[in-house]
């Protein structure tokens, strides 16, 4: 396995193009305590494999799952991992911003996180008051990178409008074959601006990997010696400003998903996969 890397933003760290996210391990709205064992084990392995980003949010099982992150990576030194957690909308006013970061923090068993994102913009909360909390964040120690999740370009232009010493240095969006949408606008305006996309979603939560999406997969993979999982992972990161995050609760699940990284395929086949997958729908 060849691992391959990504800038992010424009610091100077350099992440695995493939990052564990964490969506369902430990419950969805509410806690679920019936797998924790089996989600810290395979986070563990997850670090163990080189994969140094681990993506969770205050709001994926109600904290249980940053619980679970914390309790998994403890073991190993700080800085062998990258943690990035997000701040659910209803918290993104000054005063709540402060008191959910140290929330985040007392579940994580740390004292600082590596990237704090804004899981979604709110409306109805001055984002001006919300970017300014995050700079006072960093400027504390308790975060070391700002970062954005599905925020639109106009949105993007706001808070980095906002912000006067420190970048956003990540968006992380809904991104795969079938769901393109930020390569209009998004994609082009964070590759121009040095932010780093995050891809959630890859692999469409699994829907993907089945039917006659499968054998399509399946018939371009035997190409390339690759399995449809493998083929979706590497037409995300084919980009070199995007980083995918994946979820599993398998080890042999994720030693394949690693296999998506290290090589390509030909123009050709990056280009039409999408048409040959969008005419599976119908």
């Amino acid at each position: 396995m060849a691992m391959e890397f990504r800038r992010l933003g424009r610091t100077d760290i350099y992440l695995p193009a493939l990052g564990l996210g964490t969506w369902e391990i430990g419950g969805r709205d509410y806690p679920d305590y019936s797998r924790d064992e089996e989600a810290i084990e395979i986070i563990r392995y997850a670090v163990r494999r080189g994969l140094k980003l681990i993506d969770t949010a205050e709001m994926y099982g109600a904290g249980h799952s940053e619980e679970l992150v914390g309790e998994a990576v403890g073991m190993f030194p700080r800085e062998e991992v990258f943690i990035a957690t997000k701040i659910w909308p209803y918290n993104l006013r000054f005063k709540d911003i402060f008191e959910a970061l140290d929330r985040s923090l007392e579940r994580l068993k740390m004292e600082y996180v590596d990237l704090y994102q804004i899981h979604f913009p709110n409306p109805f909360i001055s984002l001006k008051e919300t970017m300014k909390a995050m700079e006072k964040l960093v400027d504390e120690g308790k975060v070391r990178f700002i970062g954005v999740s599905n925020f639109n370009v106009k949105e993007l232009e706001e808070a980095m409008g906002y912000l006067s010493k420190y970048d956003i240095v990540s968006n992380q969006v809904l991104y795969n074959p079938l769901d393109r949408f930020i390569e209009e606008e998004v994609l082009p305006f964070c590759r121009k601006n040095g932010i780093t996309i995050i891809a959630y979603r890859p692999l469409g939560k699994g829907a993907l990997l089945k039917d006659s999406y499968r054998r399509i997969l399946e018939e371009l993979g035997e190409r390339y010696g690759r399995t449809p999982a493998q083929i979706l992972i590497n037409w995300v990161i084919r980009h070199d400003n995007v980083i995918a995050i994946a979820k599993t609760m398998r080890k042999d699940h994720l030693d394949e998903l690693l296999g998506g990284m290290g090589w390509r395929m030909n123009s050709e086949d990056y280009e039409r996969l999408p048409e040959l997958l969008s005419r599976a729908i119908d």
